[in-house]
């Protein structure tokens, strides 16, 4: 798994600059509390495009599947939200805003005619409100808390294009709607470990699994036999993230 250096710098940044944040004190007992995170989402499964055979330009065409991560790698991720501790105080009930960007890598997306076929796809980015509930379970003496989680939501996926290219054919294909904008339902499980560094902030590191629903597919191949390259990409990932958590 390649990260690039660029996302390791944002990711220390981030998180240097919500520790700062932890010398800031609130004089109440609320049940509110508000976090916010940053880490990695490593795709499972789901294709960004299914296999087919069919006809491009007057030109048989062999397309492969190409799965998220072969084309996406391992996509940067944002959190920002907050809970309500319910009154057992191992509950809590919890609302997060998630934002994702990947970089998409050129591909080889099968043949076309006697040429290889190539495509670049636009950068993967979304944003999702998940609401969900918390269950904490002390340890010890009650200071570090090991958690679980649930969650159910919507993530608003932008338009994704592609640019194709048959070098040997010498023909490049203007920029293709793959994909419309999106609203695809999401549903996670997560497991984590909160552990306080000062009064009233915690710090947060959890992992867990995330289902994302189908995107929006375009009918440009119909009649060309290419017509299911786009109708079966739902995605399987594997969000790690590191967050603070302010109690007020």
């Amino acid at each position: 798994m390649h990260i690039p250096v660029y996302r390791l710098r944002r990711l220390v940044v981030i998180l240097a600059l919500c520790s700062s944040a932890g010398t800031v004190h609130a004089q109440s007992d609320s049940p509110f509390v508000v976090d916010a995170g940053v880490g990695f989402d490593i795709s499972i499964n789901g294709n960004i495009n299914s296999g087919a055979i069919g006809q491009l330009q007057g030109q048989t065409a062999a397309i492969l599947p190409n799965p998220y991560g072969d084309v996406y790698g391992t996509g940067l991720l944002l959190r920002f939200g907050g809970g309500y501790v319910l009154a057992d105080e191992v509950s809590e009930l919890r609302g997060v805003f998630t934002y994702q960007s990947a970089d998409a890598n050129l591909v080889r997306l099968g043949d076309l005619g006697p040429s290889s076929l190539y495509g670049q796809y636009a950068d993967y980015k979304t944003l999702s409100l998940d609401f969900g509930y918390r269950r904490y379970v002390p340890l010890g003496d009650g200071k570090v808390r090991l958690y679980g989680e649930g969650t159910v939501g919507i993530a608003f996926i932008e338009e994704i294009d592609v640019l194709l290219a048959a070098p040997q054919a010498n023909i490049v294909f203007d920029q293709t709607d793959f994909y419309d904008q999106t609203a695809a339902f999401t549903l996670g499980v997560s497991v984590g470990v909160l552990f306080p560094v000062a009064d009233k902030v915690d710090l947060t590191a959890q992992l867990g699994l995330r289902r994302v629903s189908g995107q929006a597919d375009v009918d440009q191949f119909e009649g060309t036999g290419l017509d299911d390259i786009n109708d079966d990409s739902a995605r399987l990932t594997f969000p790690v993230v590191m967050g603070v958590r302010f109690r007020f």
